[in-house]
């Protein structure tokens, strides 16, 4: 009997990923998944009708309130860096310092953009930054696909210790913590796909013609013209905050919000204050409101998926591999996989990949995690055209879906292939 519910639940995975990768809606997705995946164990007596309610359905979505309220704290901190300028004006002093030199300023460009993610998030924060960082690569003369490709890839490098990614991946892995032991990773993997994006650039830039007379005031706007300097370290403050002083992520990213507001002058009265601290909430919780959506489904199907993981034992426990070095090696080979939400992407069809994984009780959370955050970040956020900010990039370029692929992907395999390896000396030894 396991072993032809096994099938069954295989064969619907396998649906699953077609279904995703054909760009179906993904919480309309793992909401149907969820009930398909109960109601076969049920009939396999590994969930009963109390655990389907309490643990399922209404546990599921109630363990990731927490992380819910994260997402929207670190969304509204990022429109509170667009709307202060401070974004603006970081980026504009990468470009004076670039000077005359396009690699050069294409380079600041990508560390300046990865920096300022190590903490902000949010589509509108991307897009808000994107607008300020697209025109003046293509000004400098960056081939379309290239300019999408760097802006996109030095994004996703600074999720690597982003606190808000990490804490809906942590609904996943429950206990895994944001300490010392990760960060050691994280930036380690953030620095390996910064210094990888500067290698593209180097290569790309040499075999094009770019243009050496580009204006660095031409980003000048009213709001970053009145930036201070000492708000320029705004978007490291909650990172340094949670990583020296051991604080939770809210209370870091309330204090760094009013301090860049104080320090911009934003707020000079209650009536200041009330407007731009309503209007930045307000925009952050639109901004990812989609996204809530989605994670308060995702943690239905990942609850069942731990109920079922017996059945795929029964099918997939003698051909799986049983060594960190091979799921390593097969991690690196596949890694394409974490594109158009397949099953190395944990925001697609990975969540149920990972589920397989955890039902085998071989590997340690310790490993997975990465293992599963790697392609997550690299092919799915960074490199591929179902991710909503991406896409919103290669059509606000002018560029194509094709190009966008070429350009990145190849780049993006190689990222996942070191970070892999870091990841299994770092964890899998």
């Amino acid at each position: 009997m396991n072993i032809i519910l096994g099938i069954i639940l295989l064969l619907t995975f396998i649906g699953f990923i077609i279904y995703a990768v054909k760009g179906g809606n993904m919480m309309i997705g793992f909401l149907a998944m969820a009930i398909i995946w109960t109601t076969l164990g049920m009939i396999g007596g590994q969930i009963t009708w109390a655990d389907a309610q309490t643990k399922i359905f209404q546990g599921g979505p109630e363990s990731w309130g927490a992380t819910a309220v994260v997402v929207i704290f670190g969304s509204w901190f990022g429109q509170v860096l667009v709307k202060t300028g401070v974004a603006a004006k970081i980026i504009r002093l990468a470009v004076e310092l670039g000077g005359d030199k396009p690699l050069v300023t294409t380079i600041l460009i990508s560390i300046v953009t990865g920096l300022i993610f190590t903490s902000t998030f949010g589509a509108g924060a991307v897009v808000a930054i994107g607008v300020i960082v697209l025109p003046i690569l293509l000004s400098l003369g960056v081939p379309k696909p290239l300019a999408v490709s760097s802006y996109l890839m030095s994004v996703g490098s600074g999720m690597y210790v982003n606190i808000v990614l990490f804490k809906q991946m942590q609904g996943i892995f429950e206990g895994f913590s944001y300490d010392g032991n990760y960060l050691k990773f994280g930036f380690t993997a953030m620095a390996m796909q910064i210094l990888i994006v500067i290698i593209m650039l180097a290569v790309r830039l040499r075999k094009s013609s770019v243009s050496h007379a580009w204006a660095a005031t031409a980003g000048k706007t009213s709001t970053s013209d009145e930036v201070p300097g000492i708000a320029l370290i705004t978007p490291i403050l909650p990172v340094v905050l949670a990583i020296v002083f051991k604080w939770q992520p809210i209370p870091a990213f309330i204090v760094s919000a009013f301090f860049a507001l104080f320090v911009c002058g934003k707020i000079k009265s209650y009536k200041d204050c009330e407007k731009i601290i309503s209007k930045t909430f307000y925009d952050g919780v639109v901004d990812v409101a989609a996204l809530l959506g989605f994670l308060f489904i995702l943690p239905m199907f990942n609850k069942v998926a731990g109920f079922d993981a017996v059945f795929f034992q029964s099918i997939l426990g003698g051909i799986m591999p049983n060594s960190p070095l091979l799921l390593c090696i097969l991690f690196i080979v596949i890694a394409p996989f974490g594109l158009f939400r397949g099953p190395l992407t944990v925001f697609g069809a990975g969540a149920a990949t990972l589920g397989i994984l955890n039902g085998m009780g071989i590997f340690s959370v310790a490993l997975l995690f990465p293992l599963m955050y790697i392609p997550t970040i690299t092919m799915n956020i960074s490199c591929c055209p179902t991710q909503s900010w991406n896409l919103w990039a290669i059509n606000y370029s002018k560029s194509t879906t094709k190009d966008f692929l070429r350009s990145g992907v190849l780049w993006g395999w190689i990222i996942c292939a070191v970070n892999t390896a870091i990841a299994y000396f770092m964890f899998g030894m």
